[in-house]
């Protein structure tokens, strides 16, 4: 073959899986147009723990599923504290955890608390809440829980020390659900070899609303279904517009009850007055939670904590000041487009007089990456209105691509925005992946590739201490 046959293949195969035009690139890489369907009951990422009242997701297919499986998330500011949930059937058990560090045979007692709910003509097994504190940082745990029944371990590792120059890796999920495709991108973020730490879930869980009274079988098999992570590394929570359930026509009338019995969140150590907005430090990032789906007008509590929160921020302590957010303010697709905007409008002057380094949404269930872009200059009489680059400004990623049974999102505005760096509409994960103080790597990983395979990346440089563009520095797709 000559050179210019070679050159000639090489940009056919560049063209078939991009399109470049003004707004970035929009990939065109094809894959097979199927519905997501959930993951049948009997499903063995479903399987029920074996012994009397064992932590779980127990069910009988003649009578109720019930339960919840172990999970855990940070349990206060810092990250020396970790809050382990789990669920048990029979009866209510024993909300004590035993836990050791991994060069300790000084085994630990913590003492928790339980709760149950209703939900129509649902009642939960007896969910239990139990905050393991003074971890030492940097440090693997083993714990224990179903004492004096069927006892179950597991393990996590705590975060190092808060400090600026702290690497950590963070993974990235979003509206997940519980589809076979839910099953992959869980698997490819277990399999992925930069290996995530913590994930940053930005919303949308179990998507039991989208079956007849809001089922909340579907809320345990969830469970039970990711335990297999998030029994052994954190889970910060972010909530979502399926973790409202208010249903009044069936007496539902308080939103978000499975969800706030079931997931609980350090929210007071940040002085949150609501489990929906709150912070939490890890290594050398500081991480805000918002909540798309509570008041945030002037004078509401999310606003006013919001306000006080950014004040508290210390990047010579943190430099990496990271939100998550369900609905995302820059979307380029017609499926939610714009619901993001009102709040744009009451914090984005905050993000950029703040210099947030990236935004993290779900929401919209495809890929989007955009550049460092704002739009606060308008003021109702000077027609400023359009997104502008923005070296202040955060980078917004959408990645509510999980897998769940809504299916993609693949509907594109046209033409792609200029504020649009890449977008995709596949289903994946991302990592966030620290390494000092100035720079981080960031990759998406679309489900059909190789665990290793980058789909897209891109690094960042820290909008505090190394302000420099970097808007040019993501590699060729």
């Amino acid at each position: 073959m000559g050179v210019m046959g070679f050159w000639t293949i090489a940009l056919a195969l560049v063209v078939n899986v991009c399109m470049v035009c003004d707004g970035g690139t929009t990939s065109l890489f094809l894959r097979e147009v199927e519905k997501a369907v959930d993951m049948p009951l009997d499903s063995d990422v479903f399987a029920v723990p074996s012994g009397y009242n064992a932590p779980q997701q127990e069910f009988s297919f003649l009578l109720l599923f019930e339960s919840m499986s172990v999970h855990i998330t940070q349990g206060d500011l810092v990250g020396k504290a970790v809050i382990v949930s789990w669920v048990t059937e029979d009866e209510p058990g024993s909300s004590k955890v035993r836990y050791w560090s991994e060069n300790s045979n000084h085994k630990k007692i913590a003492e928790g608390k339980l709760v149950t709910y209703r939900f129509f003509n649902y009642s939960s097994g007896f969910i239990h809440h139990t905050t393991i504190r003074n971890l030492e940082y940097n440090t693997k745990y083993y714990y224990e829980v179903g004492l004096g029944n069927t006892t179950r371990q597991f393990w996590f590792v705590t975060p190092p020390e808060v400090g600026p120059d702290v690497p950590y890796t963070f993974g990235l999920i979003g509206d997940l659900g519980q589809t076979f495709d839910s099953n992959k991108t869980l698997s490819h973020y277990e399999l992925n070899p930069r290996k995530g730490q913590t994930v940053l879930f930005v919303g949308d869980l179990s998507y039991a609303d989208n079956y007849p009274n809001h089922d909340n079988v579907r809320w345990d098999t969830w469970g039970r279904f990711t335990e297999r992570s998030v029994a052994y590394q954190p889970w910060i929570w972010t909530a979502g517009n399926h973790e409202i359930d208010l249903v009044p026509e069936i007496g539902e009338t308080i939103p978000f009850k499975p969800y706030t019995h079931r997931y609980h969140v350090p929210y007071k150590a940040s002085q949150s007055t609501a489990p929906y907005w709150y912070s939490v430090k890890r290594a050398s990032a500081h991480i805000i939670v918002l909540a798309s789906y509570s008041a945030y007008g002037k004078y509401t509590p999310q606003y006013q904590w919001l306000d006080q929160e950014l004040l508290k921020v210390n990047r010579t302590e943190t430099p990496w000041l990271i939100v998550l957010m369900h609905s995302p303010w820059y979307n380029s697709y017609n499926y939610h487009y714009m619901e993001g905007e009102s709040m744009r409008v009451m914090f984005e002057p905050w993000f950029v007089k703040h210099k947030v380094d990236v935004v993290f949404a779900g929401h919209v269930h495809a890929y989007e990456r955009t550049e460092r872009v704002s739009n606060i200059a308008y003021n109702i009489v000077n027609r400023h209105c359009t997104p502008v680059k923005d070296q202040s400004a955060p980078v917004y990623i959408t990645i509510g691509d999980g897998g769940n049974i809504e299916g993609l999102a693949k509907n594109m505005t046209e033409p792609q925005p200029k504020y649009s760096a890449y977008r995709e509409a596949s289903f994946g994960h991302s990592i966030f992946e620290i390494k000092n103080r100035t720079h981080a790597h960031y990759s998406w990983y679309r489900n059909q590739d190789g665990e290793a395979v980058e789909a897209d990346s891109v690094w960042f440089f820290n909008r505090y201490w190394h302000p420099v563009d970097d808007s040019t520095s993501h590699v060729l797709h």
